[in-house]
């Protein structure tokens, strides 16, 4: 099984998006385009197409269709014009927010509190209103460096070059990664601040030693064999997620859109969980990604959980965050209590339906395979299973994938690193944490992806 290779251009644009975070916010004008006129409003939303976590507020939702429904619905007497606007990082959402041009956004968890922060510095206060996707111990943001990288461990980054983007959740998994394996970010690798597709063809061209980015970016590197995971994320077991957030004064002015609004991205959320291959389907066709890469992340037991409830650990992890953008002087203090407003999203559910989602767990992962040609995947319940079924079937699987024996997060079946410990076939996404495993069980070892096929065979 070959993973499909897809390249993606980087485009001036995308380039020229690195800038942002370092444009002042004077500089951005414009009107609102929310205040409407005569019997027309345009609600705009800002989205970012490519972080294919946000997709039921974004480019699975815009797909849909849902919200422009939603909005003919209200029987206002108003024609609602919605206005679509994609970007590659949530820094120029934040931008075109505060200048009054986008009443709508979603970004990561990071990106939301610099939001915040900016919103309440130019007197254009914002409010995160829902969630989109989560991960509850982080694997939404991954390390990855060159597949014939001599470096296996964040030890062995010392005195090298890492590309991330300043104030991205990826950024702040790559500090805390640091941190914790003794290493000082600031002094001891040469933080390189780039966007995404700047990064990965960096990486590519081997300018950069290790590239720490947000979905989907390392695993479509992975799946397109251009790169191999150093650090799983959610080895800090902290939560990241991303979310949608709302101008103030729009939320005030026109609570029923927003309203309309939540309600979409809750029935694209139902159609995600319902149809899971379908919609990585849909949103492969509008970004260009490969469907298998999407389906890692947005599947059924896909890395991301999507809930449009914002649990009370998000918003502990939001608090969390707080410090890592201080130390890098991108905000001060951010009042996340007054940022968070569910009001809105806890009326769009309803109450009842809002409190279960609050108290719902994320399912157990467990290994998938998807056949070629399959509108649904085959569910394993251990990895072994998974390898005998893809060893008897193997011009017949399009994608497998399987959760990581330590931290659950799934990733794709080739790419992994396989341990054998007797009888058992344990899958692990970084090579650093099937060493681990390998240390504390005498007789296990690593084993190519062949001879683990070989062996469940």
């Amino acid at each position: 099984m070959k993973p499909r290779r897809t390249a993606l251009p980087v485009t001036p644009a995308a380039a020229a998006a690195a800038l942002v975070l370092l444009l002042p916010l004077t500089a951005c004008g414009g009107d609102a385009t929310a205040g409407g006129n005569g019997s027309t409003v345009t609600v705009t939303v800002g989205y970012q197409s490519r972080t294919i976590n946000t997709v039921t507020a974004g480019t699975l939702l815009r797909s849909l269709g849902y919200f422009e429904k939603q909005l003919d619905s209200l029987g206002d007497g108003v024609t609602y014009k919605v206005e679509w606007q994609d970007y590659a990082t949530g820094a120029p959402i934040t931008a075109q927010m505060t200048a009054g041009k986008i009443d709508i956004g979603s970004m990561g968890d990071f990106p939301l509190l610099i939001n915040a922060a900016r919103g309440k510095q130019l007197g254009k206060p914002t409010r995160l209103v829902s969630v989109t996707g989560y991960n509850l111990r982080g694997g939404l943001n991954t390390i990855v460096v060159a597949p014939g990288s001599s470096l296996t461990s964040l030890k062995d980054l010392k005195g090298r070059k890492v590309s991330t983007s300043v104030g991205s959740a990826a950024d702040g998994t790559l500090v805390r990664a640091l941190q914790r394996a003794g290493l000082d970010p600031a002094k001891d690798i040469e933080k390189l601040n780039q966007q995404p597709a700047v990064g990965a063809s960096a990486l590519d061209a081997g300018s950069t030693d290790a590239l720490s980015q947000f979905v989907a970016w390392p695993g479509l590197l992975a799946h397109q064999g251009k790169a191999k995971v150093l650090y799983d994320g959610a080895r800090l077991n902290l939560p990241t997620f991303h979310g949608v957030t709302a101008v103030e004064d729009f939320a005030k002015k026109r609570p029923a859109v927003l309203e309309a609004f939540l309600k979409a991205q809750a029935q694209a959320t139902g159609y995600l969980r319902d149809r899971p291959v379908d919609a990585a389907e849909k949103v492969a066709k509008a970004t260009g990604l490969p469907a298998e890469a999407v389906y890692l992340y947005n599947g059924a037991q896909g890395i991301a959980t999507f809930d449009p409830a914002v649990k009370p650990q998000l918003v502990a992890a939001l608090k969390e965050d707080v410090s890592i953008l201080k130390d890098a002087k991108l905000t001060g203090d951010v009042d996340v209590d007054a940022f968070v407003d569910d009001r809105y999203v806890k009326k769009a559910l309803g109450p009842a339906e809002y409190a279960e989602r609050l108290a719902a767990a994320p399912p157990k992962p467990a290994g998938e395979v998807w056949p070629e040609g399959a509108r649904k995947t085959l569910t394993f319940s251990s990895p072994t299973a998974l390898l005998r079924h893809v060893a008897g079937h193997r011009d017949e699987v399009r994608a497998a994938y399987v959760p990581d024996t330590t931290t659950g997060t799934p990733w794709f079946a080739d790419q992994a690193v396989w341990v054998a410990d007797g009888t058992a076939l344990l899958p692990f996404v970084a090579s650093e944490t099937a060493r681990a495993y390998v240390a504390g069980h005498g007789g296990a070892r690593v084993v190519t992806y062949d001879e683990a096929l070989e062996r469940a065979a």
